[in-house]
C-alpha cells in the first residue's frame, strides 16, 4: 500500500498501481473538471498513469504554477505533429516550453517561409478535432532507440544513446511519436488558443559545426483574453527593443565586423553609461565599499586554483605565450580574493567589502549572443564581502537595501525574488558543512523576510559552492528581467585558503558573499533602454534639453540659453539646422529628447523659452533661469516626469 498526503493535511492510502484517474474522479466537481495533471511528491504525472510512489498529493489546474508549461509542451508536440503531415521527412529535435511559450527544433529539406508558418498554424486548428490523445508508453532502451531510427529521427536517437538508463518515456499523439517525460494535457482542445510567432535559425545542440535548424516558435495560453493580451505585449515589446533603439537613438551598437557579442560605445550611450556608473560608485562608497581595480588577465595557474580552468576552459579566452598561458578573466572573484589576502586580517577588520565594475570576456557561443543582453565582453557590477559568521545577517540585509535603493532610483519598483538552496540529503556535491549551509540560508530567508517580499524557494536549485538569492526585474510592460544576485562561497574561501584571525587567536574561514545588483552594465542598460522605451528619465537622459530656434534670428539666442543650462550642469543642445520648426521638433520628439524650448522672437525679448516636456506636453512659457532650476531640480530627485 502507499499513502498520499492532500494539501489540506488529510492522508489517504492506496495500492500501488491504481489509476490515478479514480483518486482524481473522486474529487470535488470544480477540481476534476478542472484537472490537467497532478504532483506526487516531486514528480509530475498525467491523469492515465498509475501510482508508482506516495508522497504529497497535488492536482494541477491552470491556475497552478507549472500549468502553462504543461500547456505549452503539449502545443508543442501539436506543432510537431502538424509539420510531420505537411513535411513528411521532417526530422526533430527538441521541442520544450520555454519562459513565454514553446519552440521545436526541426529539420527540413527547404526554408520555412511566413506562409509556412500560416500553414502549420491552420493545420494545428485543424487536428483539434482530430480526437487524438496523448498516450505514454515506456520502452527498452534499445527498443526506443530502434524505434526512432527506423523513422529517421536521428536526433532522437542521438538523445537516447547520451541517456544512461535501461527505458525511456515516449509520447504519441496520434503518428507522431517523441522522446518525452511529459506530463500532457489531458485532452488536445485545451490547446485552442496559441498563436506561432516567428522563425530563426538554431544550432543542435548550440553547436555551429552541428546541423543548422529551424526553430519554430510560438505560445499558448488557457483563454482567448491572454493570448490576445500576451500579442499585444509583443507588438509593444518589439518597439522597445534595445537592439533598434540602440543604433536609432545614436547609443551604442555591434559591429560585426569586429566580432559578434563586442559592444560600442557611441558618444551618447557612454554619456548614460557613464551616469550609471558615475551612480553606482557614489552609492557603494555611501554603503561602506572599497572600488578596486584588478588586471583584465591574469595567469592561467590561478583559474586553476578557483576551479574555473577544469570546470568552464571552453567559455575562456585563453592566450599562449612562449613562457605562460594567460586567460582573458571570466569573472572577477579570485582578484578580490588575491587583494584581500594581500595582508592578514583580524575579525576587526571585518566586513570588508570590495567592489568593482570590473570587465570580463566569456566565449559565448555565437548562436547564443542577444545584443546587450547576452555578449562576450561586458563590464559586471560586482562586489565580494568577506565577513564573520555573526555578520552574515547585516551583510545580507545591506546587500539588500542597496540593491532596493539603486532599482528603484532607477524605476523598477516590482520585482521577483527566487531563493536558491541546496538538498540536504546529497550534501556530498556541495563545498562547505552542513552547518555553513543552513546558516547561509537562514540569513538570507530572514532577509526576506524582514522586508515582506514574496519569493519562490527553489530547493535543490543551489550550485555546488553556495545558496543564493535572484532578483527579478518585472519592467514597464510586465516582462522579469534577471538583475541581482547575492550569492554565498563556501568553494573559494577553501582553495585559496581565505581566512581572519578570531578573537581567540585562530584562523577560520571567511563568509564570502557574491553580489552583483545590477547584472552587468550592457545587460542593465539594454533592459532600461527596453523598460523606458528608450525615453529615459531627465537625469539619465543624454541629451537632457534642446533649444530650438524658429529662425536664425534667433540662433544667437539660442547658443546663450544652451550655455547657461550647460553652466547649471544640464545636458543642452542647439538645433540650428536649417530646416522647418516642425521637422525639428519631430526629429527631437523621434529621439526621446525629455524637453524641447522653442525661441522665436518673444522668447528673445521677454528672456523665456516656450517649453515642451515629452511626458507632459507643452507647458508654457518659462523664464531661463526658471527652467533651468525646474530642470537642476528633476535631475538632483532622480524623478520620472
Amino acid at each position: 500500500m502507499l499513502e498520499i498526503t492532500y494539501p489540506d493535511g488529510s492522508r489517504q492510502e492506496i495500492s500501488e498501481g491504481s489509476p490515478i484517474s479514480e483518486v482524481v474522479d473522486a474529487l470535488p466537481r470544480s477540481i476534476r473538471s478542472r484537472a490537467l495533471a497532478v504532483r506526487v511528491g516531486d514528480r509530475l504525472y498525467d491523469l492515465r498513469p498509475t501510482f508508482d510512489r506516495g508522497g504529497s498529493f497535488e492536482v494541477l489546474t491552470p491556475e497552478s504554477d507549472r500549468a502553462l508549461d504543461i500547456l505549452r509542451h503539449s502545443a508543442s508536440h501539436l506543432m510537431a505533429l502538424a509539420v510531420q503531415e505537411l513535411f513528411p521527412g521532417a526530422r526533430f529535435a527538441i521541442g520544450p516550453s520555454v519562459q513565454d511559450g514553446f519552440y521545436y527544433d526541426v529539420l527540413l529539406d527547404r526554408t520555412l517561409t511566413p506562409e509556412d508558418l500560416e500553414r502549420i498554424e491552420s493545420k494545428m486548428k485543424d487536428l483539434l478535432s482530430s480526437g487524438f490523445a496523448f498516450e505514454r508508453r515506456m520502452l527498452p532502451r534499445d527498443e526506443a532507440i530502434g524505434l526512432f531510427d527506423g523513422a529517421g529521427q536521428k536526433f532522437k536517437v542521438e538523445l537516447i544513446r547520451d541517456l544512461d538508463v535501461e527505458s525511456v518515456s515516449v509520447y504519441s499523439l496520434g503518428p507522431f511519436t517523441d522522446l518525452c517525460t511529459g506530463p500532457h494535457v489531458p485532452d488536445i482542445k485545451m490547446l485552442k488558443h496559441f498563436k506561432l510567432t516567428s522563425i530563426a535559425g538554431a544550432y543542435w545542440r548550440g553547436d555551429e559545426h552541428r546541423e543548422m535548424l529551424q526553430r519554430i516558435y510560438g505560445t499558448a495560453f488557457f483563454s482567448a483574453e491572454d493570448l490576445g493580451a500576451e500579442l499585444q505585449r509583443r507588438v509593444e515589446a518589439r518597439k522597445r527593443d534595445h537592439r533598434k533603439l540602440g543604433p536609432q537613438l545614436e547609443l551604442f551598437d555591434i559591429k560585426e565586423e569586429a566580432g559578434g557579442g563586442l559592444v560600442f560605445w557611441y558618444p551618447k550611450g557612454y554619456i548614460l553609461r557613464e551616469t550609471i556608473e558615475n551612480y553606482w560608485k557614489e552609492s557603494h562608497r555611501r554603503h561602506g565599499y572599497d572600488i578596486i581595480m584588478t588586471p583584465h588577465i591574469a595567469d592561467s595557474r590561478l583559474w586553476a586554483t578557483s576551479g574555473h580552468l577544469d570546470y568552464y576552459r571552453e567559455n575562456m579566452f585563453v592566450i599562449g605565450t612562449e613562457e605562460q598561458e594567460f586567460v582573458l578573466k571570466p569573472m572577477n572573484c579570485p582578484y578580490h580574493v588575491l587583494v584581500y589576502k594581500s595582508r592578514i586580517h583580524s575579525y576587526r577588520d571585518l566586513p570588508i567589502r570590495y567592489a568593482e565594475l570590473g570587465t570580463v570576456y566569456r566565449n559565448e557561443r555565437s548562436g547564443t549572443l542577444h545584443g546587450l543582453l547576452r555578449v562576450r565582453g561586458f563590464t559586471q557590477d560586482d562586489a565580494h564581502i568577506f565577513c564573520t559568521p555573526e555578520q552574515l545577517d547585516d551583510e545580507v540585509g545591506g546587500c539588500f537595501d542597496l540593491a532596493h535603493e539603486m532599482l528603484t532610483t532607477f524605476g523598477f519598483n516590482d520585482y521577483e525574488v527566487e531563493l536558491s538552496m541546496h538538498d540536504p540529503a546529497k550534501m556530498e556535491k556541495y563545498a562547505g558543512s552542513e552547518q555553513e549551509w543552513q546558516m547561509a540560508e537562514a540569513s538570507l530567508l530572514k532577509s526576506i523576510d524582514k522586508r515582506g517580499i514574496p519569493f519562490r524557494k527553489m530547493p535543490g536549485e543551489a550550485v555546488f559552492y553556495g545558496p543564493k538569492i535572484d532578483l527579478k526585474l518585472i519592467d514597464a510592460i510586465g516582462r522579469g528581467w534577471q538583475a541581482t544576485t547575492i550569492q554565498f562561497d563556501f568553494n573559494l574561501p577553501r582553495r585559496f585558503d581565505v581566512t581572519y584571525v578570531t578573537g581567540e587567536g585562530e584562523r577560520k574561514y571567511v563568509y564570502m558573499i557574491h553580489r552583483a545588483l545590477l547584472g552587468s552594465i550592457e545587460r542593465f542598460i539594454g533592459t532600461l533602454t527596453e523598460h523606458y522605451a528608450g525615453a529615459f528619465p531627465l537625469w539619465l537622459a543624454p541629451v537632457q534639453a534642446v533649444v530650438i530656434p524658429v529662425s536664425p534670428d534667433q540662433a544667437d539666442y539660442a547658443r546663450r540659453c544652451v550655455e547657461t543650462l550647460a553652466a547649471a550642469g544640464i545636458r543642452a543642445e542647439a538645433d540650428l539646422r536649417d530646416e522647418k520648426l516642425g521637422y525639428r521638433i519631430r526629429d527631437a520628439e523621434v529621439k526621446k529628447v525629455p524637453y524641447m524650448a522653442v525661441a522665436g522672437p518673444r522668447e528673445v525679448e521677454e528672456g523665456t523659452l516656450d517649453v515642451r516636456s515629452k511626458r507632459r506636453g507643452r507647458l508654457g512659457a518659462r523664464l531661463l533661469e526658471e527652467f533651468s532650476a525646474e530642470l537642476v531640480d528633476e535631475i538632483a530627485k532622480k524623478t520620472y516626469h
